[in-house]
């Protein structure tokens, strides 16, 4: 029976993250980026000046919702990842290194993409009867198409559901476990393989971490996020550039071999990867894993922002794709590149595959502070789907099933820590790129309110003088 399920759920995993939904996800970055005349380019420097540049200008912000920096970095929180380790990892490995020149295509046309999302989310969202502002594709769909695309909503949402406690749960905290035990064994705690007992142990503890944030509102979600992910962020960005740093003199070379591999791994992986459309493939597929432009999850999170202006949380958008893919997925494939370590080209790899680049440059020493960085983001991660998924059920249902929903999604975090994952990874996997189908059909049907809205932005109150 498990075999029969795995051989589908294979099928099916293939054709939404093949080539198919790469050309969607792609087509409708280009097609947005069009229609918006490349305006994250265009507007980049703008853009940046009012989101980072105004991360620390203090505000009051209502009941039931978060800031606009708040509400970024959480959905920040559920998008910077271990994807951002593994992911990559895995792309170099099969794709080559030119995957990286893909990745950075994919996060261009990406941004435009997130801010329509982003956009679209806080135009169309509502207050609930607990007075908090909810919003993403789910009420954007019902409340911004005609009443025979509504089913398209509760189909996202379905989704949502389906997804949130294994890729935004479960399979975090295995990977928590994963490395903590990689940690201990280093320093001779644990025998290899890990220990049981010291995994049932974290997924007690991650169980009441993350319970003790979700059932404590949106004000508690977005005051955790706010402080976690800058530290997390900036934790792992310079342990990265310590390892460009260390290694300068090979990233002329590693950027030259970005370029050309893109357009011939061939050349640069021995032979062993011989098509470049396997490595644009792996490129852009990791990039839109790891940023989720176009599946619809971060508009979610940005809908519970306190402004009045959908356009200007659209910028963190653009932003929120900049620093998960352009930052640190870039450093985490230099930190491969540039260390030096040994790169199985044509096998799949995964985070071991980073981990080694930190301990060539650093030594086994750092094994305990990428344990922490990848704890950090994993848990991040958490939080943030947690957030996705009460607000997916909440819409199928009502709001009275939240905290009960909380308390099943924390409890999860055992069961992720103790139990192999094999398959119910692949499965969310599968239901994670499904949420993508509903959300492009929205996003491509409401480009027009997006256009307007961005023109009426700078044209009249959105640029200041």
């Amino acid at each position: 029976m498990i075999e029969t399920i795995s051989k589908i759920n294979s099928g099916i995993n293939g054709f939404i993250w093949g080539v198919p939904a790469m050309i969607a996800l792609m087509g409708v970055g280009i097609y947005l980026s069009i229609r918006l005349k490349f305006m994250q380019i265009i507007n980049f420097a703008y853009i940046m000046k009012t989101t980072v540049g105004r991360i620390f200008k203090k505000r009051n912000v209502a009941d039931g919702a978060l800031s606009p920096f708040q509400a970024a970095t959480t959905a920040l929180a559920a998008t910077v990842g271990t994807g951002n380790i593994a992911g990559v990892a895995g792309a170099i490995s099969i794709g080559g290194p030119g995957s990286v020149f893909w990745m950075w295509i994919s996060a261009i046309l990406g941004m435009c993409t997130k801010f329509t999302e982003v956009t679209l989310a806080v135009y169309f969202r509502k207050k609930n009867k607990n007075g908090e502002l909810v919003g993403g594709p789910m009420y954007y769909i019902s409340n911004g198409l005609p009443k025979k695309w509504v089913f398209l909503a509760y189909t996202f949402a379905t989704f949502g559901v389906l997804t949130v406690f294994g890729t935004g749960n479960a399979t975090q905290v295995n990977t928590i476990t994963a490395a903590v035990n990689v940690a201990l064994e280093g320093y001779g705690i644990v025998k290899s393989g890990g220990s049981q007992t010291i995994n049932l142990i974290i997924g007690i503890i991650v169980t009441i971490l993350v319970g003790l944030v979700l059932l404590g509102g949106i004000k508690r979600i977005g005051t955790v996020t706010e402080k976690l992910v800058p530290f997390m962020a900036l934790f792992y960005v310079v342990l990265a550039l310590g390892v460009v740093f260390l290694n300068i003199n090979r990233v002329p070379e590693v950027f030259g071999s970005i370029i050309y591999g893109a357009f011939n791994p061939r050349a640069v992986t021995g032979g062993v990867i011989g098509s470049f459309f396997i490595s644009m493939k792996k490129g852009v597929s990791r990039g839109i894993f790891s940023n989720e432009a176009g599946l619809g999850t971060g508009p979610i999170a940005h809908a519970s922002a306190d402004t009045g202006k959908p356009v200007k949380q659209g910028f963190f958008g653009v932003f929120e794709v900049f620093a998960d893919t352009i930052v640190i997925c870039t450093l985490t494939a230099l930190v491969i590149l540039c260390s030096g370590v040994n790169i199985p080209f044509g096998l799949p790899a995964g985070a071991e595959l980073t981990i080694s680049g930190f301990i060539k440059t650093y030594g086994h020493g750092v094994s305990l502070f990428t344990a922490v960085a990848m704890c950090s983001f994993a848990f991040s991660t958490i939080i943030g789907w947690g957030l996705y998924g009460a607000r997916c059920i909440e819409f199928l249902f009502s709001e009275k099933v939240i905290k009960p929903f909380m308390v099943v999604y924390s409890l999860m975090a055992i069961v992720g820590a103790t139990m192999d994952l094999g398959l119910l990874w692949d499965i969310s996997d599968t239901f994670n790129g499904l949420m993508a189908i509903p959300n492009l059909i929205a996003v491509f049907l409401l480009t027009n309110v997006v256009i307007k809205l961005k023109n009426e932005y700078f044209e009249g109150e959105g640029k200041e003088k």
